[in-house]
């Protein structure tokens, strides 16, 4: 997954997130971390009247300038996402659903004409993870690469 050049992920909660089209769409609030990997794999950002809506968007294609986040997505697109909780757990069903709503395939999904996984679905989702509201979390700030590959869920640093 293509992701922000390097940033630790805590780094990334704050940043103002920037839409295919160059408009604003809001501050990240949350990063979640793929289970299996532990890289992240989502960001949250507040959107909707009065910012009262949290709403992922994937990491894949994102690049970083400044204290920008550019997201390959327009604005229409992440508002319309589906709503899920971002307090706790992106169970692997949920993440599907994002995916498909932004078009993406999961990382590490077969796709169209491969064979099945015989032993069903592999993720395992995730938990919020405490490390990005200025706490400390150990193992989670040294990341080099924030691009989460496998698509198993996600537990937010936030």
């Amino acid at each position: 997954m293509n992701a922000p050049l390097g940033d630790p992920p805590r780094s990334l909660t704050g940043l103002h997130v920037v839409d295919a089209d160059g408009a604003k769409v809001g501050k990240v609030q949350q990063v979640y971390r793929d289970d299996a990997t532990n890289d992240p794999e989502w960001i949250t950002v507040r959107t909707g009247l009065f910012g009262m809506k949290e709403t992922f968007i994937p990491l894949a294609g994102v690049r970083r300038t400044g204290d920008e986040l550019h997201v390959p997505h327009d604005r229409e697109t992440i508002k319309a996402a589906p709503r899920i909780d971002a307090d706790g757990h992106l169970d692997p069903s949920e993440e599907a659903e994002l995916y498909r709503h932004y078009g993406m395939a999961r990382p590490g999904a077969p796709h169209p004409g491969d064979a099945p996984d015989p032993g069903g679905e592999s993720g395992t989702g995730g938990t919020p993870d405490p490390g990005s509201g200025g706490t400390a979390n150990p193992g989670s700030g040294g990341t080099s690469d924030p691009g989460g590959t496998s698509g198993t869920g996600g537990k937010p640093l936030g």
